[in-house]
């Protein structure tokens, strides 16, 4: 009987999604943007919830979204089906503005021109290394893209080298900044290049998660990775890491949910 339940309670849990909400206050964000909702689906890696992902489409919904952002792997490289990834795309625009980066899957894809492209007609923002700004009355926050390391020539040099090259070419903003931006283990290059607030995902939660210990291995990061899941803090800056929708190279998740994030910004 106990192992029948272990099963069902292992199985149940890849399927049920959870809704985490966090709330960001800072003295940076305008007043006009104070109550504003960001939701972020990461990680998707072409999973469905229901038909046409109509169980992840309705708690989208029900967090009524200001934006939606896709912070990358909305593809799996080793199962790639772009017609899921865009039919998501074009029900997320439906609901709110959506902005888009890569991840490290569709940075290995031959046809990630095809994804791209089938975005942009979708009405999805692509931002690779760019950046928007978004107005409320007279005040305004900037969304910057990262794109995904794996884009740059990643065989020579680490990741950390190659977001310092994309950091020449970055957009600066004196708004209140939220970078999307795929790897969390660069969060110290991330707070040094002054984002106010990073949102990430690649690391899975740790894949599977051990109580009162976290996530186990996150690529990027080894084993008992720092930046796993959550809400980091480094000096001014803040990071919030999605545990994903989706799995990749192991077909399943332990302890581990799949989350959609909820993060309201409130002005301090």
């Amino acid at each position: 009987m106990f192992a029948a339940i272990f099963v069902f309670w292992v199985l149940w849990s890849n399927i049920a999604i959870k809704v985490s909400e966090y709330t960001v206050t800072d003295s940076e964000i305008p007043v006009s943007f104070s109550g504003f909702r960001i939701v972020q689906v990461s990680d998707l890696h072409n999973v469905e919830f229901g038909e046409k992902n109509e169980e992840l489409i309705a708690l989208i919904k029900k967090a009524k979204p200001d934006i939606i952002v896709l912070t990358g792997d909305m593809v799996d490289s080793r199962r790639t089906d772009i017609a899921v990834a865009l039919d998501f795309a074009r029900q997320a625009v439906a609901i709110a503005p959506t902005y888009y980066i890569t991840g490290n899957h569709e940075s290995r894809i031959s046809d990630y021109g095809v994804l791209k492209a089938g975005l942009i007609e979708a009405e999805v923002v692509v931002l690779e290394n760019e950046s928007v700004d978004i107005k409320c009355a007279d005040e305004a926050i900037t969304i910057l893209g990262i794109q995904d390391m794996g884009f740059g020539d990643d065989f020579f040099f680490t990741d950390y080298e190659i977001f310092e090259q994309y950091k020449n070419t970055l957009p600066k903003s004196e708004n209140y900044t939220v970078m999307m931006a795929h790897r969390p283990h660069l969060f110290g290059n991330y707070a040094a290049f002054g984002a106010d607030l990073v949102l990430s995902g690649h690391a899975h939660g740790g894949q599977f998660r051990l109580p009162f210990v976290g996530g186990v291995f996150a690529p990027g990061q080894g084993f008992w990775p720092k930046y796993d899941a959550g809400l980091f803090d480094k000096g001014e800056s803040k990071m919030i890491v999605s545990r994903g929708l989706g799995k990749s190279v192991i077909p399943l998740r332990f302890n581990n949910r799949p989350e959609l994030v909820v993060v309201e910004l409130k002005s301090e």
